[in-house]
């Protein structure tokens, strides 16, 4: 049973990557749209892709973790699995951050430029990295 939940929890990182990857993409679109047609289709993109893909996933991955972690507790003695949880929890704060500004963009209070979003974008392919890095290599 632990492969399948490994499977499924795999396919919810991927989703959950997909979508961290994207909405922060819609965000620099957004900030430089200066009609109020596009603006209010991006509102709409930004508010179905983090309530209807975006969280589940977070929620399906974060479970289907702490239930392997449940099936395997002696990982959480291995420092390769803590330096993981942290950058998870990096990736939840980073979610939770990208639900503030898809509510600022819906009040149209965004205060940030194109470029800052451009860079914005790059911090989940730093938790990314460091994710894979840690599960395969386990350094230590």
């Amino acid at each position: 049973m632990y492969l399948w939940i490994k499977a499924f929890h795999i396919i919810a990182v991927v989703t959950w990557f997909a979508a961290l990857f994207y909405l922060p993409r819609l965000f620099v679109y957004h900030a430089q749209s200066e009609d109020s047609t596009s603006q209010e289709r991006f509102k709409i993109m930004e508010r179905k892709l983090y309530r209807g893909i975006m969280t589940p996933s977070m929620v399906v991955t974060l479970a289907l973790g702490f239930w392997m972690l449940w099936l395997q507790p002696a990982w959480l003695s291995q420092g390769w699995l803590h330096a993981k949880l942290t950058l998870v929890a990096a990736l939840v704060v980073y979610h939770f951050a990208c639900g503030r500004l898809v509510k600022r963009f819906a009040a149209d209070a965004n205060a940030r430029s194109h470029v800052f979003y451009r860079w914005f974008n790059e911090a989940p392919v730093l938790v990314l990295l460091g994710a894979v890095i840690l599960v395969v290599v386990k350094p230590f």
